[in-house]
């Protein structure tokens, strides 16, 4: 029995460390859920549509702007996604998932020095160790390869 509970937490904590990138809290409102569906269908201009009457709707949702941008990144809207990712962090000024995927924006954008900034920003977040920054550092090497 104990080794049924041990592999139900660490199933939960590594859930739980899934959806970090993309949400602060962990603790998504059901209009999120609904976008991260579509997000998940790569459906990104239903994704966009839902997304931007959320953030109208919740103006103070760091993940709501976050996922606004990232659905925006990879509809190749990169101007408006930075947009949103900053506004996420506007309000969320620790927001992993933002800092990560602002960087990511930078760097397909081709702005490697910003792309490190971001980067230098998740290391005084959260250390060398978390995945938002080690995605980020993977993507920056890529980038200069």
């Amino acid at each position: 029995m104990k080794t049924f509970f041990a592999l139900f937490f660490s199933l939960f904590i590594c859930l739980s460390t899934v959806l970090a990138a993309d949400l602060s809290d962990g603790n998504a409102p059901p209009d999120l859920e609904s976008a991260k569906a579509l997000i998940d269908k790569k459906d990104w201009g239903s994704a966009i549509t839902s997304l931007e009457k959320f953030v109208k709707a919740n103006p103070n949702n760091a993940d709501g702007f976050n996922l606004l941008g990232y659905s925006l990144r990879n509809n190749r809207r990169y101007p408006e996604a930075i947009f949103n990712y900053k506004e996420a962090l506007r309000i969320d000024p620790n927001h992993r998932g933002a800092h990560e995927y602002l960087g990511q924006a930078y760097v397909q954008t081709k702005q490697l020095d910003k792309a490190k900034e971001q980067l230098a920003s998740l290391e005084t977040i959260c250390g060398t160790q978390c995945e938002e920054y080690l995605d980020l550092k993977k993507s920056i090497a890529k980038f200069k390869k």
